[in-house]
């Protein structure tokens, strides 16, 4: 079965009007059961979220090895907005981890913002577990907003693992408070840090206000 703009177009309108993403979803569950192709979905996905989920989705979820669905990704970094990029973290949460390390660290040099934020949220499962000290230096200063957000986030997954290490790392770097600044709330709103390691993050901000930081951290 070749899915096509119409032939989707045309299932998402039988949907409830006011149709939520589970049911965007169970439609995609039929069209994985029925082995769907969307290849032909790929020109309109920047047009439509729903277009977007359903070609990744149907896509994805027929690859079974890590390495292809990460190829695919590869092959698609079409990208809008954070949406389209964190939809896809858990398809890559089994990867060796230096495969993604190596996509990684191509990714966060991308003119296209949301490809630098998905070299960072792409870690953001099990893959961190172990490596803050290959991910951090990754971090590199960035004026736009939802690329410091995505750093912030990883910053803060790896500080659930590893404290210290991150702690540690925070004290010395070299990058703008409005990365550092978001990444301290990002660790203080997990439910996942203990109260002690947020209270000694927090102690760290006024140095790092005052820290005077590089126009740019050095490349990886």
């Amino acid at each position: 079965m070749k899915l096509t703009k119409e032939t989707v177009q045309s299932d998402l309108d039988a949907l409830p009007r006011n149709y939520k993403t589970g049911d965007v979803d169970r439609l995609i569950q039929r069209y994985v059961k029925e082995k769907a192709d969307a290849s032909a979905l790929r020109p309109y996905i920047l047009t439509q979220q729903q277009f977007h989920r359903i070609y990744y989705y149907v896509s994805l979820k027929q690859l079974r090895d890590a390495a292809k669905r990460m190829a695919f990704i590869h092959e698609n970094l079409l990208f809008s907005d954070w949406w389209h990029t964190d939809q896809l973290i858990s398809y890559v949460a089994d990867l060796p981890f230096d495969t993604a390390l190596g996509h990684a660290k191509d990714y966060i040099r991308s003119e296209n913002p949301f490809i630098r934020r998905w070299g960072y949220v792409l870690f953001i499962s099990r893959l961190c577990q172990g490596h803050a000290d290959a991910l951090l230096p990754l971090t590199r200063n960035d004026a736009h907003y939802y690329v410091q957000m995505g750093q912030a986030w990883l910053i803060a997954e790896l500080a659930v693992y590893e404290p210290q290490t991150v702690h540690r790392w925070l004290s010395g770097n070299t990058l703008n408070y409005s990365i550092n600044g978001k990444a301290i709330q990002k660790i203080c709103d997990s439910y996942r840090i203990s109260k002690d390691w947020k209270d000694r993050f927090k102690q760290l901000r006024p140095a790092l206000r005052l820290r005077k930081s590089l126009p740019e951290a050095a490349a990886p």
